[in-house]
C-alpha cells in the first residue's frame, strides 16, 4: 500500500482533531505540557516561543501563564506577508485573532500596547505545532511553511513539537526543506 502524501495526512488529522471533545484536548494538553515543564530543556530555558492554539490543537493557553508564572519570557507569533516573526507578550490578553483566525499579538496604537520583537533570541525553546509526525521527528505543518522558513533563518533555537497520540504515523513525506524538530512530545512519549 501506497504511504498517504501530505494533503491526505492533513485532511485525516483534521478529522480525528474535530471529532475530539473540548475535554479530552484540555486535558491531553496539560499532559503534554507537564512532561515538557519537567524537561531540561525547559527548566534552563529563560524565554519560550510558543503558537497560539487554533482548532483543536495541542492548548498552549494554560502553558503560557505557568511559564510567564515561572519568570521566563513568553513569545509567539504573528504572520506579516510570507514571514513568521516572533513578539514577546506578558499574556495571552495580548493575542487578537489574526490571519485565519488565529490569535496573533496586537501591538499599535490603537491596542495602546507596544510588544517587542523577539527573533534575535535564538537561545529560547521553540514549542512547534504540527499536523503529523514520525518516529524519525519530520513533520507535516498546514503547508504554509512558515516554521520550516523561520528555522532556516534561526536555526540555533532548542526545538519540541507537541502533539496528541493520533497524529503520530510510521512515516510521513518529506521534502528537503522540512525542518525535524529535535524532540517530540505527545501524553504518552517523548521521541528524541
Amino acid at each position: 500500500m501506497e504511504a498517504p502524501d501530505k494533503k491526505e495526512i492533513r485532511r485525516s488529522v483534521l478529522a480525528i482533531r474535530r471529532s475530539m471533545t473540548d475535554r479530552d484536548v484540555l486535558c491531553r494538553s496539560r499532559e503534554i505540557f507537564q512532561r515538557v515543564a519537567d524537561m531540561d530543556a525547559y527548566r534552563k530555558a529563560e524565554t519560550v516561543f510558543v503558537y497560539m492554539d487554533h482548532k483543536h490543537e495541542v492548548m498552549t493557553g494554560e502553558f503560557i501563564e505557568k511559564t510567564l508564572s515561572d519568570g521566563k519570557e513568553v513569545a509567539v507569533p504573528r504572520v506579516e506577508g510570507d514571514r513568521m516573526h516572533f513578539w514577546y507578550i506578558s499574556s495571552t490578553a495580548d493575542c487578537t485573532p489574526g490571519i485565519m483566525g488565529i490569535p496573533e499579538p496586537y501591538a499599535g496604537e490603537k491596542s495602546g500596547r507596544r510588544l517587542r520583537r523577539a527573533d534575535a533570541d535564538e537561545t529560547a525553546l521553540m514549542i512547534l505545532p504540527g499536523l503529523a509526525f514520525d518516529g524519525e521527528r519530520h513533520r507535516v505543518g498546514y503547508g504554509g511553511g512558515y516554521y520550516d522558513r523561520y528555522l532556516a533563518e534561526h536555526p540555533l533555537h532548542p526545538t519540541v513539537a507537541v502533539a496528541f497520540d493520533e497524529q503520530l504515523f510510521d512515516h510521513v513525506p518529506c521534502s528537503a526543506h522540512d525542518i525535524r524538530p529535535q524532540v517530540i512530545v505527545t501524553p504518552t512519549q517523548i521521541i528524541i
